[in-house]
């Protein structure tokens, strides 16, 4: 990451830092919200493979009302948007999500290496929705210069979601009342 790229970063953890003190920024009530939104596109996704193994369509229809909340719920953290980055978040939550139950599973037959793995990308999917949503990359700015590395000055070569990763951890404190 070149001086450029540290200090916008750096700047937006400041601006964070001053809306929380403010208490005009709660991100902890974003980020619990949007495990709720994860939860409820899960929900729809069980409705409709019930609805599918059991053939029973009145499964099908639960789906509308869950999907409303859902898109009312996600207009809460995502205000603005262009193109399709209303549909890639939607989809980064569903995978994170599915990505944490994978993994979870793993852990539950005891292997260890896979889970962590899959809890590891399951982070990098929920950095990217936020550095998107919190307006932290263009991805028009983003470019393979080296393996994982954003541009040429970057030593650490973490990529785009390890460099948000680090960015999420700062700046979202699920911890603060």
């Amino acid at each position: 990451m070149n001086e450029l790229d540290t200090k916008k970063i750096q700047a937006f953890i400041d601006k964070v830092d001053s809306l929380k003190k403010d208490n005009k920024l709660d991100l902890s009530s974003d980020q619990d919200l949007s495990i709720a939104i994860m939860n409820l596109i899960s929900i729809e996704e069980h409705f409709f493979f019930t609805g599918a193994k059991l053939d029973k369509p009145e499964y099908y229809d639960l789906i509308k009302d869950v999907r409303e909340m859902r898109k009312e719920l996600l207009q809460k953290i995502i205000k603005q948007y262009e193109g399709e980055v209303w549909c890639i978040s939607k989809h980064l939550l569903a995978a994170s999500m599915r990505l944490m139950e994978v993994g979870t599973k793993a852990l539950g037959r005891d292997q260890k290496t896979e889970a962590y793995d899959l809890f590891g990308k399951a982070y990098n999917l929920y950095s990217l929705f936020w550095g998107l949503n919190m307006k932290l990359i263009d991805p028009g700015e983003i470019k393979k210069i080296d393996d994982g590395a954003l541009n040429k000055n970057d030593k650490e070569k973490n990529g785009v979601m390890g460099k948000l990763g680090a960015v999420v951890k700062k700046a979202v404190n699920c911890c603060l009342e």
